[in-house]
C-alpha cells in the first residue's frame, strides 16, 4: 500500500470511529441535534476517505503526482476544520459559520485536485 492510500485509510478509520462515537452519544442522550455532523463525519470522512484510499491504492501512478499530494493535504486539513466547525455551528455558535464556509470551499478545491489526479488515469484507460 502506498503512503497516500495509508493516510486516507487511516483517516477513514478515525472518522468512522468518531462518527460511531457521535451517533452513540446522541442515542444515549436522546438528543439528535448533531445528526448533520454525524452524517458528514460518516460520509465525508469514513466513506469518501476510504474511497480515495482505494483509488490511490488501485492506481499508484496517480498517487505519485503533485495533484494527489495537494488533494491529501487539503482534504485532511479542511475536513478536520469543517467537521469541528459544523459541530460548533450546529451546537448554536453562529460565529463558526465563516470558518465552516471556508473549510467547505477548501474541501471542494481538494476534490478538484482529486479529479485532476484521476483524469490522466481515466484517459489512459
Amino acid at each position: 500500500m502506498n503512503k497516500l492510500s495509508r493516510i486516507f485509510f487511516s483517516f477513514a478509520l478515525l472518522y468512522g470511529l468518531a462518527g460511531i462515537g457521535l451517533g452513540l452519544m446522541m442515542a444515549s442522550h436522546h438528543e439528535y441535534t448533531q445528526t448533520p455532523t454525524h452524517a458528514h463525519t460518516q460520509l465525508l470522512g469514513w466513506v469518501s476517505f476510504a474511497l480515495f484510499g482505494l483509488f490511490y491504492n488501485s492506481f499508484p501512478a496517480a498517487a505519485s503526482g503533485i495533484m494527489a499530494k495537494i488533494h491529501v493535504v487539503l482534504a485532511v486539513l479542511s475536513s478536520i476544520v469543517m467537521l469541528i466547525s459544523l459541530y460548533i455551528y450546529i451546537g448554536g455558535n453562529a460565529s463558526a459559520e465563516p470558518v465552516l464556509a471556508i473549510a467547505s470551499m477548501v474541501y471542494g478545491v481538494s476534490y478538484l485536485a482529486f479529479i485532476a489526479a484521476m483524469a490522466p488515469v481515466i484517459a489512459r484507460g
